[in-house]
């Protein structure tokens, strides 16, 4: 990565988000003779309380300083949550290089996922790989244990990989929240070479992904619900929560909990091979 990239990294992300910002969510009138639906660069500004000049060349990638302070005010312009507050901060950093990982799964968090049984569950890595997962995760997603290299990830599992689609109801959903995650979460490791590389994969394998990368959406993490169409155990509900290990700051923990009284992962636990 050259020493400008990040700066060309933060002017795409205004530019994506100025271009999905609509002038009513600012309070400011639609007008007839406006040409997209997003803000201008003016309105940005004024906004934010800076010239349009050196918004202008904030948006090109100039070299040029911005303060905090400065930034968390375009970023309240374009209308940015803490998630994408956070985003926006960590972009005016180059990045690192690399990120510390364990190189197998922790025997306490392989204990762990045992011990969430029948409800499936997994550990993801810094990219999002997977790292270990239950034998329920496996029942409900069968070709995981088939997968290895940069496609052992929950990105390429979700965009590059057809039967996901069909295995989760309101797939693209899913997918867009999953993908906002994705892009806070790995905010520090961007450039990494895993990253740079897992990028290039899913932009190649995935038209969608291809398609949505670029609109730079960013989100914290939220507890949701996730219903499957599993073709054996039928309609399955979880709650989908993650956690991150305090001895093992870089890995995550995702368990798609049982919802009171639903015997999903119970079915799944009985009914789980494919014929």
């Amino acid at each position: 990565m050259g020493n400008g990239d990040h700066r060309r990294e933060l002017a795409d992300f205004l530019r994506a988000r100025r271009d999905a910002t609509r002038p009513d969510q600012v309070g400011l009138p639609i007008g007839r003779n406006r040409r997209t639906p997003g803000l201008r660069r003016e309105e940005v500004a004024l906004l934010a309380g800076v010239s349009v000049t050196w918004y202008t060349w904030l948006e090109q990638g100039r070299r040029i300083n911005a303060s905090d302070d400065v930034l968390l005010a375009i970023g309240r312009a374009l209308r940015l949550d803490d998630a994408g507050q956070a985003h926006l901060l960590a972009l005016t950093d180059p990045g690192t290089a690399s990120v510390e990982a364990p190189s197998e799964a922790p025997s306490a968090l392989v204990r762990l996922l045992d011990s969430l049984m029948p409800a499936p569950a997994y550990v993801l890595g810094p990219h999002w790989e997977f790292v270990t997962w239950n034998r329920s995760q496996e029942r409900l997603y069968p070709r995981l244990a088939t997968l290895d290299g940069l496609r052992l990830n929950l990105l390429w599992v979700l965009f590059a990989d057809p039967s996901t689609q069909a295995l989760i109801v309101d797939w693209d959903i899913h997918a867009r929240q999953a993908l906002a995650e994705f892009r806070s979460a790995t905010s520090s490791v961007r450039h990494d070479p895993a990253m740079v590389e897992l990028v290039t994969l899913l932009t190649d394998e995935s038209e969608t992904f291809a398609e949505w990368w670029p609109e730079h959406d960013v989100s914290g993490f939220e507890t949701r619900l996730r219903r499957f169409d599993h073709p054996v155990a039928g309609g399955l509900t979880f709650e989908y929560q993650q956690l991150t290990p305090a001895e093992w700051p870089t890995l995550r923990v995702v368990a798609q909990l049982p919802v009171p009284g639903d015997d999903s992962a119970e079915r799944l636990a009985v009914r789980h091979h494919v014929v």
